[in-house]
């Protein structure tokens, strides 16, 4: 009977192709200012983001070698955090915009990619 309330909800790890360790390092640690754990050279970096651990990697294998899924950054004022991250050289593909109406609260997201071109997100749950 146990096995059938079984489900996940704790991510432990996301991994995230690069092409250019050393590079995709850089972006992730001076200008998202993500703390590095430590790194395996020369094809891992791992970082830590509120306990989970984001793994950058070089892909092992050809079907491996492809973009990752989209992460979104929870931020409290996506305003702010936009113009810092601009400040910072971060490219944004799309500045924050409301998204929805979810009730208590509006949802807002802004996207930009990393140094390897993977696409990422900022999301904000604004008050009203």
């Amino acid at each position: 009977m146990a096995t059938n309330e079984f489900g996940l909800s704790t991510i432990g790890q996301i991994a995230i192709n690069a092409h250019d360790l050393e590079r995709a390092t850089a972006f992730y640690r001076d200008q998202l200012k993500m703390k590095l754990l430590f790194s395996v050279p020369p094809t891992m970096a791992f970082f830590d983001c509120d306990g989970i651990r984001v793994m950058l990697s070089l892909p092992d294998k050809p079907e491996f070698d492809h973009a990752s899924s989209i992460i979104y950054f929870q931020v409290d004022d996506i305003h702010e955090a936009t113009q810092t991250l601009k400040g910072r050289g971060v490219q944004f593909e799309e500045d924050p915009k409301f998204v929805a109406d979810m009730g208590s609260y509006d949802l807002w997201m802004a996207s930009f990619r990393d140094s390897e071109s993977n696409l990422l997100a900022l999301q904000s749950n604004v008050a009203k």
